[in-house]
């Protein structure tokens, strides 16, 4: 298989540092020799290539810009080239390492004891151990607030009842970080697997993030010890704060999507002949891939910008809502356009196209909808909440 050489248009790694540029050049030649061969038949048979994970822990992925406990301690524009490279084999293999890294060790880095970060992080780092991030409710997305979730203190413990819904890795999870209200406040709980009253289902039927798991959780009387309860934050911030962490990885996640069509779509057009000559020299053909290219470019700045100010510590959840928002709406934009280029063949799982395209669709929903980061931004700019 042909190398995968990236698009850079505009020169950007000659802003990259050559670690940054060493990391993206060793997850590309991981997805390229490892997922790209093997993703096709997981999304058709519908599961996830589990036997990718502990390679996953030895390269670092997991938790990458995390300091400490076996964490790889990357800066966050490495890791955000990690993403990019890891969506570009397929959008379900960066949700699991974005759930995995952004979603459940962030929390318990930040906010855990350290007695939970000691038992919890290692592990989850070398891929030992699986986690997930219990915050969406059959009846509440969107509005987190509403959930209904509940905690009670009893003695020396907590006790947990309740329902989570669309929850990546869910099923194959050592350890839940679930949300829940404790007296009318949202906490943060760690339930691991086999506790009474915890179980799963495996939601099944999608058309989009086949080759992920995705759950539904369930609480029955579910009794922790109390030592399991997050003890460094309370309120939304903590999981809000989570899914900041996770929208910047799939704002990064989304040029991998983007690349992966746009190249493929570039290949096709200068290889498919009709009426005598490569469809490349046609002219509406060649409007389809500078507008592609153009946008492509943007996200890559967006991005770029994005983990530098993070890594400064100035990034905003706003300026992270703008860039999700922008490369998710575009990356998805581009997968369509470039199915239509290859007419019927971009229908087929023999090219990339129509598996990114569906990935595409769920990315475009989850960790905040297009529309959610749209009143996000709206308020940023007016001072004015339209959500309530």
């Amino acid at each position: 298989m042909k190398r995968f050489e990236g698009v850079d248009f505009y020169g950007l790694d000659e802003l990259l540092s050559e670690e940054e540029q060493l990391v993206r050049r060793s997850i590309r030649d991981f997805v390229d020799g490892e997922v790209i061969p093997v993703i096709e038949k997981h999304f058709r048979d519908g599961t996830f290539p589990a036997h990718l994970i502990p390679q996953l822990g030895e390269l670092g992925v997991l938790g990458a810009n995390l300091e400490g406990y076996s964490c790889a301690g990357l800066n966050n524009v490495a890791y955000g080239l990690i993403m990019q490279e890891l969506e570009r084999g397929d959008s379900g293999l960066r949700s699991f390492a974005s759930v995995q890294g952004a979603l459940v060790m962030y929390p318990i880095h930040a906010f855990g004891s350290e007695e939970q970060k000691q038992r919890y992080l290692p592990r989850m780092a070398r891929g030992e151990s699986i986690g997930c991030f219990g915050l969406t409710e059959p009846d509440y997305g969107s509005n987190p607030a509403g959930m209904i979730t509940s905690a009670r203190k009893d003695r020396d413990a907590f006790v947990l009842n309740g329902n989570k819904m669309w929850i990546t890795n869910g099923s194959i999870a050592d350890v839940a970080l679930v949300w829940a209200k404790l007296d009318g406040v949202v906490r943060g709980f760690l339930v691991d697997k086999g506790t009474a009253g915890f179980s799963t289902t495996l939601q099944s039927g999608k058309f989009s993030l086949r080759a992920s798991v995705t759950s539904e959780l369930h609480f029955q009387e579910c009794r922790i010890p109390a030592s399991q309860i997050l003890p460094g934050v309370s309120g939304l911030k903590g999981p809000l704060s989570c899914l900041t962490a996770a929208r910047y990885g799939i704002a990064w996640g989304a040029l991998g999507s983007f690349m992966a069509c746009y190249d493929c779509a570039r290949n096709y057009a200068m290889s498919r002949i009709q009426f005598g000559k490569p469809i490349a020299s046609f002219q509406l053909v060649q409007a389809k891939l500078a507008h592609m290219l153009t946008e492509l470019t943007k996200g890559q700045l967006l991005a770029l910008r994005a983990g530098r100010l993070k890594d400064q510590g100035k990034a905003t959840a706003q300026q992270v809502s703008l860039a999700k928002r922008n490369n998710v709406f575009h990356a998805l934009e581009a997968a369509r356009t470039a199915r239509d280029m290859l007419g019927a063949n971009g229908v087929t799982d023999e090219y990339p196209i129509g598996r990114h395209m569906l990935n595409l669709e769920s990315v475009f929903t989850y960790e905040g909808t297009h529309d959610i980061h749209t009143l996000i931004l709206g308020q940023a700019i007016t001072g004015i909440s339209a959500f309530e």
